[in-house]
């Protein structure tokens, strides 16, 4: 069943911020980069409906040409097809998992001092807009983001790992910053998938929900200096799984 671009409540930030601007020149790939960061991360889901080429054109501030061959070039990925009549448009397709071992493959790939790097943006970066989600919470935003938690599934490998992303970008909505919530996005596309190679530990899967339970209670409490905290505990314990792993594969 296909659904309009209507945004679910938990997710409205999400995607306001996936359709803003491009800042530069606003090329066909940069168009196409930030719709298929999003469709990985789950903010866009199979079946919605994308904007036409002339919506896309003006929310990202780009000639309809560039939107045109964004499209193209997602069509070609088989992110997207594209049906005629009066239902049709561009609707967004399954993506299949990521092999996992094309991630260890990248994890063997990368330098330790680059693992190092993007741990230490990717903390700063959601540490902030944790610390920033406590001071802004309503009640109402607190409440939805601790009944997303309830509803996300952590029992399984491919499951934990899609949520425990999808938690830092419910975290990014709350802050109220779609500049966070777009560089949120397009870090957890671009690190995000390696560093959650860590719940496959079954015990550390266990620890990062209860961890997040936590993290969500303290943004509920207005305490940002304990969410913060929180965080970068957590992310420090991923980052450490992943540089551990990152030896035993070349040793």
């Amino acid at each position: 069943m296909t659904s309009d671009l209507a945004p679910q409540p938990s997710s409205r930030g999400a995607r306001a911020a996936v359709f803003a601007q491009l800042s530069g020149a606003g090329r066909s790939e940069q168009v196409a980069q930030r719709l298929i960061d999003a469709i990985l991360l789950g903010v866009l889901t199979p079946g919605d409906r994308l904007p036409s080429e002339a919506e896309l054109a003006q929310r990202f501030g780009v000639a309809l040409v560039t939107a045109r061959e964004a499209l193209s070039a997602m069509r070609d990925a088989g992110l997207v097809e594209t049906r005629r009549g009066r239902e049709g448009g561009s609707f967004v397709l399954p993506v299949s998992r990521t092999p996992e071992a094309l991630l260890w493959a990248r994890l063997r790939g990368m330098a330790r001092v680059d693992i190092e790097d993007s741990a230490v943006y990717f903390g700063v970066l959601s540490a902030g807009c944790t610390e920033r989600a406590a001071e802004l919470a309503s009640d109402e935003e607190s409440a939805r983001l601790r009944l997303w938690l309830e509803n996300a599934d952590f029992a399984t490998v491919s499951d934990a790992a899609r949520n425990a992303g999808g938690f830092y970008l419910e975290i990014a909505v709350i802050s109220q910053s779609p500049r966070l919530v777009r560089e949120q996005i397009r870090l957890q596309a671009e690190f995000g998938s390696l560093l959650w190679l860590g719940v496959a530990d079954e015990a550390l899967r266990r620890n990062i929900f209860g961890q997040n339970v936590q993290i969500a209670e303290a943004i509920s409490a207005h305490d940002p200096e304990r969410a913060r905290a929180l965080v970068r505990a957590q992310l420090s314990e991923l980052s450490g799984w992943l540089l551990a792993a990152k030896e035993r594969i070349e040793q």
